[in-house]
């Protein structure tokens, strides 16, 4: 269910690195706990973004909550089309709702987050 070559967070985040790029966005279970998302506040591209720093706020039917960088760096890309079509992350979470992409700045904080397994483990310890 959850792609096998992405990091995850506790906080429900992913992170998929690509040539010292990462798109990081919000995992399945993440948005099926939110609900229909109504708004994706994005941060400015050429901010810098610091491990588990807020990068923005996600706004559903049921909540409002921060979205949390899972490694640091430069954020080199938004995902615009989430301005429009907020409701991707929740049709697509781990594909077309993807919500920035940065410059990893030190790849050694990627050790810090889960594998797949892990995830799925962490998961059923929430008794999902």
């Amino acid at each position: 269910m959850y792609p096998e070559d992405f990091y995850y967070t506790k906080d429900h985040e992913w992170v998929k690195v690509k040539g010292g790029e990462a798109t990081i966005g919000l995992t399945d279970f993440a948005q099926k706990q939110l609900g229909d998302v109504v708004y994706v506040e994005l941060p400015e591209v050429g901010s810098e973004l610091g491990f588990h720093q807020s990068l923005g706020v996600i706004e559903s039917v049921k909540a409002v909550s921060d979205i949390y960088s899972p490694v640091s760096g430069e954020v080199v890309a938004v995902n615009e089309g989430l301005n429009d079509a907020p409701e991707q992350v929740n049709e697509d979470p781990h594909g077309q709702g993807w919500i920035i992409r940065l410059k990893v700045k030190d790849a050694a904080e990627l050790e810090k987050l889960m594998s797949v397994d892990e995830y799925e483990k962490f998961l059923e310890g929430l008794g999902n």
